[in-house]
């Protein structure tokens, strides 16, 4: 028989979705990997475990939709801190070029680590960096992420038009075109698993209009229609890319993304900032989802998506905490305030809700993955959950659950269950050796940054 977990008396269980509905002094079972039952009240009934949620409040995992792993190894990376876009990846550029197994091992758990004592259960990450001579860096990525216990759907990146070709990248750090979809293909092979409730997923991902050919493109999106996965790619993130494409295209970036055949459905970009009316009609018209990554835009000074123009024509937004050395950080709770905010200084501060951008965060992140099996708590629905204490001291003096989470500069998770299983109990990993990690990756960044002259 399946275990089950009792959660009860829980101060609110935030159901969201178009229902936005909370609960009070409520109850929810899991049986299994999923949610069985669920309801206010008192709620009596045999269970493996029973959590006692009094004074917490219980939201849906969080669902990360755009990241770099690799990134926390240069994190406010001293040559690139007051850099734009185009310059900070010129810079980072040299360090990453050393980049092997054991830095994409140390870099993803610890970036995982970080999403989830902030509440996320699932996430993609975006690996688009291969030195030469390296190779099945995804491969090393999905072991880190098995042995953390996070929900994945990682993607397989790429850059291949190198400086030799026009491209952004030093050719040091670019593949060979066919090489890459060769290896897509085997990883899709390999690891995709489309059932319902699964662990781990692929998707393709290009880099960028600026550093991956048209070969790529074009071949990714057939070997995405030919497996049903997913594709993913930065785009109209800055200024200086519609300046690129225009150049070297004749046509800015989304009527690039239509000549390689990316407009359809199982598509989602990352950044969306400078999208125009017209061509925000046509993402919706493919229901196309967008990755907003507010910090990251900050940071680097990109600019600010138009979610609300996005939302309200039908393109499901999600949350990417984007980085972590354009973010410097992983903690998605941080991201989910920053969202709240900058939309706020864009619209105005009657524009978006609290309970849109959790929202965001779980439901719209879950269909931009093309997931219906997560992102939601409801009877049937994968158990991916967030359960929050509303005795820590950042919450003390608010009443108002969800507003606590996302106003009060949160920082970590009480309790976090993935797929039916408590990954964290009182704000510590059950099973997962986190100091020991973090030396091991303080150390490899040194070593990188030695290695590239920078320290």
């Amino acid at each position: 028989m399946a275990k089950t977990i009792l959660i009860k008396n829980a101060t609110a269980i935030a159901t969201l979705g178009k229902e936005q509905r909370l609960l009070q002094n409520a109850h929810l079972l899991i049986e299994g990997n999923l949610i069985k039952k669920l309801g206010e009240g008192d709620f009596f009934c045999e269970a493996d475990e029973v959590l006692n949620a009094k004074d917490k409040v219980v939201v849906a995992g969080f669902v990360n939709t755009h990241h770099h792993f690799c990134q926390t190894l240069t994190r406010a990376f001293p040559l690139a801190i007051n850099s734009k876009l185009f310059d900070w990846l010129i810079n980072q550029y040299p360090v990453w070029a050393g980049f092997d197994h054991e830095a994409i091992f140390l870099s993803t758990q610890i970036a995982l680590a970080e999403l989830m004592l902030s509440g996320c259960t699932t996430s993609t990450n975006h690996h688009y960096l291969y030195p030469k001579g390296q190779t099945k860096f995804l491969d090393t990525e999905i072991l880190a992420a098995k042995e953390i216990g996070i929900r994945f759907q990682p993607t397989r990146g790429s850059m291949t038009l190198g400086e030799k070709d026009g491209g952004l990248p030093p050719d040091s750090v670019t593949e060979f075109d066919e090489n890459v979809i060769l290896d897509s293909e085997r990883l899709i092979q390999t690891y995709n698993d489309e059932s319902f409730g699964s662990m781990l997923k692929i998707a393709l991902a290009p880099c960028a209009p600026f550093n991956v050919s048209k070969f790529v493109m074009r071949e990714s999106a057939k070997l995405a229609e030919k497996y049903g996965v997913s594709l993913h790619t930065h785009l109209a993130e800055t200024e200086d890319e519609t300046a690129y494409c225009l150049e070297n295209f004749g046509c800015r970036p989304l009527d690039y993304l239509e000549e390689v055949g990316w407009l359809r459905e199982k598509v989602w970009l990352a950044h969306g900032i400078f999208f125009n009316d017209a061509e925000i009609q046509k993402l919706a018209k493919f229901k196309i989802g967008i990755a907003h990554c507010p910090s990251s835009n900050a940071r680097l000074g990109s600019g600010i998506c138009e979610v609300n123009k996005l939302r309200k024509a039908g393109c499901p937004v999600g949350i990417g905490v984007d980085g972590s050395a354009s973010n410097d950080s992983s903690n998605i709770l941080s991201e989910i305030r920053q969202a709240l905010l900058l939309t706020r200084v864009k619209y105005g501060a009657e524009a978006i809700k609290v309970e849109d951008v959790l929202e965001m965060a779980t439901f719209d992140g879950a269909k931009c993955l093309s997931r219906d099996d997560i992102g939601k708590i409801e009877v049937g629905k994968c158990a991916d959950l967030a359960i929050f204490d509303l005795n820590h001291l950042n919450y003390s003096g608010a009443e108002d659950p969800l507003g606590a989470i996302v106003l009060c500069q949160a920082t970590t998770v009480d309790t976090l269950i993935v797929n039916g299983e408590i990954k964290i109990r009182n704000k510590e990993f059950v099973d997962f050796g986190l100091q020991e990690k973090i030396f091991r990756h303080r150390e490899k960044a040194k070593k990188l940054l030695k290695k590239a002259g920078v320290l």
